[in-house]
């Protein structure tokens, strides 16, 4: 304690002052301050009033003298008590937040996918918040799918087996009372079995073309056995896709169903006309797909562009794109970041000269590069939209003419664009296979050579032999194999409980 008055009121909270009436009780007993003027200081330290806090100073230090304390003792409590107004809270506020937080931490804990997809269903509206805690579920092994709607509700929910089922109102174009509306026939039919069923059971004056559509192109269809989404939308007769057809035969049916209830006799139009053949055509691209999944959910769901190059992603790059809007962290850095163009706008400036601003997502975020003068000529081939590029690049800081003066201003520069599917052939050097000493054995020497001997190629290759007992840490050339850095092979080595691979690029 800096002064053993203070004891009595710091005791319970191992002598740092963090309730607001610890501060009103201490300068009324320090300084002798009247009930009044504590809760002055209160309010200028709740509200974080400076002059309010200043005024109140010189006459806690007088006040705080005359009773005998030390001057120099009592500026550095005040001291610590302005550092303190940047986060002070009473004592009733803090016994809710710890509580609340304390709930929500049990939930998490036992009850991870339930506590996720509240979380997720608060924040529909905020495409940047749900990115963050659908990466969040990942994280904790929550699995999160998409939607459907054999399962989907509206919200996000818990499925069965446990994992998010992404909620059908967060799909573009598809409106509360469509989602309900299929909601309500699967409770009372069951789960449907295929875009006919689905079509003739739901009403289609709430779920209309757009809105199947949009269910098709998000994914919410992809549990109908035998069909892909290409199907849907393949072109027939008369110009129409597949989806036009079906729901033109649905309502012709129903039509017909109608007409024979209003007729006298209770006669249909005839014989009934079996359903359109759902067309045999190749899927779409996957990054065909997951762009429009993306336009219609807002995010990558079934997969994302970049699952396929993580290994270029985990050896090569040592940042995220959400890293670059902190370039304060990066002056004077390489950093070297991954991710797939969402946004590529060529332009012409007033003086003829070509730039560009281009945006680039990965896992986790974005950032948008804007690229001028030598830089665009360099480098704009590579910004077209769906290319998946790797760019190493550093941040910089710089004096900007203003008026009379100059403004500091930040700003990161682009120093690499490739391919990133060129990147494991052409940035690996060689492979380096790291393992503790106990585990070296003639098994394990013979399982590595077999496995080194399936990727014959050109990269040498290094045994880094570690003991922390023995303080050993030696690296051993593998003179007889050379071979191929591919995916494969790291993905083994990876996966083998003894041996730990890094390459070296």
């Amino acid at each position: 304690y800096d002064l053993d008055a203070m004891e009595g009121k710091l005791k319970e909270t191992y002598g740092i002052t963090v309730y607001q009436e610890q501060v009103m009780l201490l300068s009324q007993e320090l300084a002798g301050f009247t009930k009044g003027q504590a809760d002055i200081l209160r309010k200028g330290m709740g509200k974080k009033q400076k002059h309010i806090i200043d005024k109140l100073k010189p006459m806690f230090l007088d006040g705080g003298e005359e009773r005998g304390h030390n001057r120099d003792v009592l500026e550095k409590v005040w001291k610590d008590w302005e550092a303190f107004a940047s986060y002070a809270f009473n004592k009733s506020h803090s016994t809710c937040y710890a509580w609340v937080a304390y709930q929500t931490a049990y939930l998490k804990a036992h009850y991870p996918a339930e506590f996720m997809a509240s979380v997720l269903s608060n924040n529909m509206s905020d495409l940047k918040t749900v990115t963050f805690f659908m990466e969040e579920c990942r994280r904790i092994g929550v699995p999160v799918l998409g939607p459907s709607v054999n399962e989907s509700l509206l919200r996000f929910s818990v499925n069965p087996k446990g994992a998010v089922r992404f909620g059908m109102g967060g799909m573009k174009g598809v409106g509360e009372n469509a989602v309900r509306e299929i909601i309500s026939q699967r409770e009372d039919g069951g789960q449907f079995k295929n875009l006919f069923d689905l079509l003739e059971r739901i009403d289609l004056r709430q779920a209309n073309r757009k809105t199947i559509e949009c269910l098709i192109l998000g994914g919410a269809m992809d549990d109908f056995e035998g069909t892909h989404r290409a199907m849907y939308f393949s072109e027939e007769e008369g110009g129409r896709s597949f989806v036009e057809k079906a729901i033109k035969y649905v309502q012709g049916k129903k039509n017909d169903a109608e007409s024979a209830q209003a007729s006298l006799f209770g006669e249909g139009s005839g014989e009934e006309l079996p359903p359109p053949t759902m067309p045999v055509v190749p899927e779409w691209p996957s990054i065909v797909a997951l762009k429009k999944e993306k336009e219609i959910n807002g995010m990558y769901l079934s997969s994302h562009p970049l699952d396929d190059y993580r290994t270029e992603i985990k050896y090569f790059c040592n940042a995220s794109l959400s890293r670059l809007n902190q370039v304060e962290s990066i002056l004077g850095r390489e950093v070297t970041v991954a991710g797939i163009v969402t946004d590529a706008q060529h332009r012409i400036s007033k003086m003829g000269k070509g730039w560009g601003i281009f945006r680039l997502e990965d896992f986790h975020g974005d950032y948008e590069f804007k690229l001028f003068g030598e830089d665009y000529l360099k480098f704009r081939h590579f910004f077209d939209n769906e290319q998946l590029l790797y760019i190493k690049a550093r941040g910089r800081k710089f004096n900007q003419r203003q008026g009379e003066g100059f403004v500091e201003r930040l700003s990161v520069d682009v120093a690499e664009v490739r391919l990133l599917s060129e990147v494991l052939e052409e940035s690996s050097k060689s492979l380096e296979i790291k393992l503790n000493l106990q585990w070296l054995t003639t098994p394990l020497v013979d399982e590595l050579h077999e496995l080194l001997s399936l990727h014959p190629g050109k990269k040498r290759v290094k045994l880094h032999v570690i003991d922390a007992e023995e303080k050993l840490d030696i690296k051993l050339p593998v003179k007889e194999f050379k071979v191929t850095i591919a995916k494969d092979l790291l993905q083994v080595l990876e996966q083998h409980e003894h041996l730990q691979p890094k390459v070296i690029s």
